[in-house]
């Protein structure tokens, strides 16, 4: 392991120790802005005791388990361009990776001038019921659009980001943004759910067999028709925001299948979309380490972003930077990231 892959690890343990050491790694100077996604018990009944947890080994460094609380941290790009992105992290909806996912791509469009918007969601592993991260993911994108005014955000240029689980999460929130999964609560809820665009990045898509075999399945399949209601493809539809897929070929942990099936699913319903599909790389890369063929992602994803009008061209600078200059990521070691808790 090199000198420098040894620090950043030894960066992303650090981050991990205590919530307020993560929270001001990101992005912006200062605190961000919080907001609870209810305002009083989220729907659904159950949840977690105790405090949050963080975690500090493996591929679990900086992940986020134990939430009892849902939120959104919004952080202030220097440069906003009206764009928004919520984040959400992967890892098989028992924790959500947001050391070694969620973080540097928050950092990564925040440079670009895209607000970053974090979102902390319940956990089906927290005893929480298998919808409340999909209730979670609904209200965040329409408290961003209840909120834009005051944050600087454009409500027609709001996305999603979503990684492994974080993708199947992302995917429903695109796809199935018309459905009811919570009643209302305020006026927030009379605004759109329906994100503007999607990334799913090494995502589970689909809950069907053959690719049953995800800690993201074992998880939702609380709920007795979980793999209808969150197998992705099946509810793609032409009204479907554009979307965006990477991921690689030899992903041990998500299969290739997941993106397969949900590009052709998007191209069927004439749905803007692009696939990337790298020949190595495994799962969990996140920014991908520099050099590798993942982390060409986020620039190919800008320029898809940029293309559809949804990121600002004015800083175009980023947009050409060779894949190997991007911000790295305290990256999991090879080992870790064929790790089976990971999706």
């Amino acid at each position: 392991m090199s000198l420098i892959r040894t620090a950043l690890l030894a960066a992303a343990v650090a981050l991990a120790c205590t919530g307020t050491a993560l929270a001001q790694s990101t992005p912006a100077a200062g605190k961000p802005v919080t907001y609870d996604l209810w305002p009083g018990t989220p729907p659904g009944g159950g949840g977690p005791s105790g405090p949050e947890r963080i975690g500090q080994t493996g591929t679990g460094v900086g992940a986020v388990s134990n939430i009892s609380k849902p939120r959104i941290e919004v952080y202030k790009p220097a440069n906003p361009n009206g764009a928004a992105v919520v984040l959400m992290g992967g890892g098989g909806y028992f924790r959500i990776g947001i050391g070694h996912e969620v973080m540097p791509t928050a950092r990564w469009l925040a440079a670009l001038g895209v607000t970053p918007i974090v979102l902390y969601y319940r956990l089906p592993a927290d005893r929480w019921p298998a919808a409340a991260p999909f209730q979670d993911a609904q209200r965040a994108v329409r408290l961003v659009r209840a909120h834009a005014a005051e944050l600087g955000i454009d409500p027609k240029r709001v996305g999603v980001v979503g990684f492994s689980a974080g993708g199947n999460l992302a995917g429903i929130a695109e796809t199935r943004f018309a459905d009811a999964f919570y009643p209302a609560v305020d006026a927030s809820d009379k605004l759109s759910a329906r994100p503007d665009f999607a990334g799913l990045i090494y995502p589970v898509v689909s809950l069907q067999k053959p690719y049953d075999t995800t800690r993201s399945f074992r998880e939702l399949s609380s709920q007795s028709d979980a793999v209808q209601a969150y197998s992705v493809e099946l509810h793609v539809s032409h009204d479907t925001p554009p979307t965006f897929l990477a991921q690689a070929a030899d992903d041990p942990i998500a299969n290739i299948g997941n993106s397969l099936v949900m590009f052709d699913a998007l191209r069927r319903n004439g749905v803007d979309s692009e696939l990337h599909v790298f020949d190595k790389g495994g799962h969990g890369w996140g920014l991908g380490d520099p050099g590798s063929a993942p982390s060409a992602w986020p620039r190919l994803f800008a320029a898809w972003a940029r293309r559809a009008g949804f990121f600002s061209a004015v800083d175009a600078g980023p947009f050409a930077l060779p894949a190997a200059t991007a911000p790295a990521s305290p990256a999991a070691s090879s080992d870790d990231a064929s790790g089976v808790d990971d999706n």
